[in-house]
């Protein structure tokens, strides 16, 4: 049998053909590298500091240090001019720059309603819902009022205009709930609003004020030394923490406001934003790292800490959540007077 000739140029080919085969079965077995930053990420604040969004981006930051979660570096900066406009509008003029986030709380809604500032949630993108916040009703601990019941009877006897409820903020989340507590009781408070959570605790401590809406994590310090009282949380359901807080109370034993005669409820977004006109996969970044965030058991402990509601969400269940939690603030808003004429 005769052997076919050798052709060194068909050798040849069959060689290059090889090589091409094996490069592309490796570009398949090997996919592109997904995004990630390349430079320091900037993580804006919409409020002041001392606050629980400050103190949850803060604690955010130094996770993703202590756990070694991201390259490059993260820095906190907080915006909170014009009730936090100031910050939703850096992020909304960033389009496409996928190093900036953003952390959010209910001012996403009541900001651009009250102020009437060219803004909505859905100028930037969401990422994740981090955890909903409680809003406890507090006293100064040296003061009689054991139950919000009896303290409510003592805004009434003090007659209209008398007492004091301090606030972060105008027509934002802590008035938004006084003026409902007014509805709800018939009574009547001087609102005064403050820069910060941390400076309404420290207002309350010192008397300057009767009472405070404030996050459970903005107060628990001043709690847990004998300086506040929580009185009621505005939820349907008593939080579920058992551990003691203080020698005698858990966040668990603070009864509802429905509980204590003031029928009222509100909850709080804590949730992360990017620019408008990123990609899928920088969203997809930074779901996934505030998904290892959330996995730490720093993270549990400061869930725990702060009582908060653990509710996390991304995607399409995250956008309907929005959707419908914009519809509520501009009711209550409508119902407070606090729409921007």
């Amino acid at each position: 049998m005769t052997k076919p000739a050798f052709h060194p140029k068909r050798a040849t080919l069959v060689r290059a053909l090889a090589s091409i085969t094996v490069l592309a079965a490796a570009c398949f077995a090997s996919p592109a590298m997904a995004w990630e930053p390349t430079k320091p990420v900037e993580f804006i604040v919409p409020a002041g500091t001392g606050g629980g969004a400050d103190q949850m981006a803060r604690l955010i930051q130094g996770i993703i240090v202590k756990h070694k979660l991201m390259k490059e570096s993260m820095i906190v900066v907080n915006k909170s001019g014009g009730a936090g406009a100031e910050g939703f509008l850096d992020v909304k003029e960033a389009k496409g720059d996928p190093n900036k986030i953003i952390i959010t709380l209910s001012n996403l809604f009541t900001t651009p309603m009250a102020t009437g500032v060219p803004f909505n949630w859905k100028d930037l993108t969401p990422v994740t819902m981090m955890a909903l916040d409680q809003f406890v009703l507090w006293v100064n601990a040296g003061t009689p009022y054991k139950t919000a019941s009896e303290y409510i009877a003592a805004v009434k006897a003090a007659g209209p205009s008398k007492m004091k409820m301090g606030g972060t903020g105008s027509k934002q989340e802590d008035q938004i709930i006084t003026v409902s507590i007014e509805k709800a009781t018939g009574v009547k408070f001087i609102y005064v609003p403050f820069k910060g959570g941390g400076d309404v605790a420290v207002q309350l401590v010192g008397g300057h004020i009767d009472s405070s809406v404030n996050n459970p994590v903005e107060a628990v310090a001043q709690w847990r030394a004998g300086k506040l009282r929580p009185l009621c949380v505005f939820d349907d359901e008593r939080m579920p923490y058992k551990a003691k807080v203080t020698e005698t109370m858990a966040w668990g034993d603070i009864p509802t406001c429905k509980e204590s005669g003031v029928p009222t409820d509100y909850v709080m977004l804590r949730g992360i934003f990017m620019a408008p006109g990123v990609t899928p996969d920088q969203v997809a970044y930074y779901v996934d790292l505030m998904k290892k965030v959330r996995e730490t058991q720093d993270w549990k402990d400061f869930m725990e800490k702060g009582a908060f509601n653990t509710t996390a969400m991304t995607g399409p269940e995250f956008v309907k959540w929005l959707t419908a939690a914009e519809a509520t603030h501009k009711q209550l808003m409508t119902e407070a007077g606090f729409l921007a004429k």
